[in-house]
């Protein structure tokens, strides 16, 4: 992963991180935006300019790709590069609650 990307995606924002998330299965826009509501009980929703603006950001980037077209939908799924990316975000989200945990104390 070159520098570049590292300091353009992490730290994500969330609808980024969110989006990422919901594209390890194919899912078009409106389908990822029906997955965050889910995943985040209707707190976060993306709307279209955000959605369709990160997925043409992230494609553009090489972490998730466009995979086919079906009734004037674009499918997308994420590739590797961007696996690493959400992993990489995943692993200082984890870092942050362990050090909230540790002051809490």
């Amino acid at each position: 992963m070159n520098a570049h990307i590292r300091r353009v995606y992490v730290p994500m924002t969330e609808s980024a991180f969110y989006i990422l998330l919901s594209l390890q299965t194919e899912r078009h826009g409106y389908g990822i935006g029906q997955r965050v509501q889910e995943l985040t009980d209707g707190d976060l929703v993306i709307g279209p300019g955000t959605m369709y603006g990160t997925l043409s950001k992230m494609e553009k980037d090489g972490l998730i790709r466009f995979t086919r077209e079906s009734d004037k939908k674009k499918f997308y799924i994420i590739t590797e590069l961007g696996k690493e990316v959400l992993q990489l975000e995943k692993e200082r989200i984890r870092r942050l609650y362990k050090i909230i945990g540790e002051d809490e104390g």
